[in-house]
Order: structure tokens, then C-alpha cells, then sequence
């Protein structure tokens, strides 16, 4: 008897404690957790420079202050689901636009490089 009332309670805090963090959205952390890698790989091949690549970050920011509060009373609505979509595909816009728009940080000082002089 007392192995029952165990296994339940174990069962029942397990269940509350999912119940606390909140519905669950898998695929929205997946593609942030895409996103952040993409942005991470522009800095590091110099695709990004320092400026470009905060400004990425503080746009994933809004991106998580959005699910954030999607999720606080426990639903993530239809509606709230098309919104966080559509803020990861402005991000995602934003980042393929930046990682392609010329500006290089090849050698990692912080300073947006110069294209070559032709001539």
C-alpha cells in the first residue's frame, strides 16, 4: 500500500511540475535554438560583425519575451502560436539579410572590414 501511495505522489509532483513550466512548444524552441546557431556561425566564419550580431540576439530576445508571455497562463492560443511564428520569420529574414549584405568581420577585431580596392 504504502508503494502505491508512493509511485502517486511521485506521479503527481512530476505531473505539476510539467504543469509549471507551461505548455510546451517544441518546435518554436528547436527553431530558436536554429536560429541562435545560424547567428553564432555568421560570427565565427565573419559573415556577422559585432553590431549585426547583437542586434540578432536582442531580436531572438523579443522572439523569447513573446513565447514568455504566451505561455504565462499556462495556454498557448492559436492566435499566439501564429505570432510567435511570424516573429521567427522576421528573425529568421533578418538574420539570412545581415549574414548576406556584404559587411565582413574576417579578422575578428570587432571592426567591420573593408572590401579590397580594385584597380
Amino acid at each position: 500500500m504504502k508503494k502505491i501511495a508512493v509511485v502517486a505522489s511521485i506521479a503527481l509532483l512530476t505531473s505539476l511540475s510539467a504543469l509549471a513550466e507551461g505548455p510546451a512548444t517544441p518546435r518554436l524552441d528547436q527553431r530558436q535554438a536554429n536560429q541562435e546557431q545560424r547567428i553564432n556561425q555568421g560570427v565565427q566564419s565573419g559573415q556577422l560583425t559585432p553590431k549585426e550580431a547583437a542586434r540578432l540576439e536582442k531580436g531572438q530576445e523579443h522572439v523569447q519575451r513573446l513565447e514568455d508571455k504566451a505561455k504565462a497562463d499556462g495556454v498557448v492560443t492559436k492566435q499566439e502560436r501564429a505570432r510567435l511564428q511570424h516573429a521567427e520569420n522576421v528573425q529568421s529574414r533578418q538574420i539570412a539579410k545581415q549574414k548576406h549584405d556584404g559587411q565582413r568581420d574576417m579578422n575578428h577585431d570587432g571592426k567591420r572590414d573593408r572590401p579590397a580596392r580594385r584597380g
